[in-house]
């Protein structure tokens, strides 16, 4: 609990900082009045006021889905509460790798903010995303940038390794990358994380927290993963203090 409040305290902090970003106006379209689906939500980053990507307030419906209702950033309710003034939408209870109970093409839209680095499978997840997304809808995807975070000792990952991942069936209790986050994390740059040793312990139990970044991202190599997943990149965004912005259309 006090490492949860401690993270999302320093957040607030870095938002506060933030400008809207240039690509908003190309958001609004795919956002405007239109059912989405949100991963792992609620996330500042969409919240009105002074954020880089204000658009909750614009959105017609909004569901989320989260691996469990408690988690290290979250703990949710059966209804979806995202944005005052806006009628909630459901919660989803399953990883996002696996939307068996969506049907295909239910959403106009799909958010994701600071999540996919947490999947140990991230070509399974987006395509899930892009089944269950309209034809011409659009995925606003919100990476961190690893140069700019604890993972900026590691290298970026490449897009061939998370096909081999995709392509292996790879599960979410997957510790290859394990050795290198231990190796190379950057513990001065998370604060109240705890000591080295409790690091450890809580990443060898990564399956009930998914608190661990599988991968680590780049604008490159994020642009490529999404384009080589079959959807249209529209957008490119680098945002402060260390957000990459990917604005996509599904096909």
């Amino acid at each position: 609990m006090v490492v949860s409040l401690i993270r999302r305290a320093k957040n607030t902090v870095r938002l506060l900082l933030v400008v809207r970003l240039r690509s908003f106006k190309a958001v609004l379209p795919f956002v405007d009045g239109r059912k989405g689906l949100e991963i792992g939500g609620p996330s500042a980053v969409f919240e009105d006021a002074v954020r880089p990507l204000p658009i909750y307030s614009r959105v017609g419906s909004l569901d989320n889905c989260d691996f469990s209702r408690n988690t290290t950033w979250a703990s949710h309710e059966e209804a979806y509460s995202f944005s005052p003034g806006k009628a909630p939408g459901k919660n989803i209870f399953r990883d996002a790798s696996n939307l068996s109970s969506v049907a295909s093409q239910s959403y106009d839209f799909i958010l994701s903010s600071h999540n996919l680095e947490h999947f140990a499978n991230p070509v399974k997840a987006l395509q899930e995303w892009k089944r269950v997304t309209r034809p011409g809808g659009g995925l606003i995807l919100v990476l961190p940038d690893y140069s700019k975070t604890f993972d900026h000792r590691r290298t970026p990952t490449t897009v061939d390794h998370m096909f081999e991942d995709f392509e292996r069936d790879t599960q979410e209790d997957d510790l290859t990358h394990l050795p290198e986050i231990l190796d190379k994390h950057d513990i001065s740059m998370d604060p109240g994380l705890g000591s080295t040793e409790e690091f450890h312990r809580r990443s060898l139990d990564n399956f009930h927290n998914r608190c661990l970044h599988h991968h680590v991202f780049d604008e490159t190599n994020s642009r490529e993963l999404l384009t080589r997943c079959g959807m249209e990149v529209l957008a490119v965004e680098a945002a402060l203090p260390c957000h990459i912005f990917l604005l996509a259309r599904i096909p």
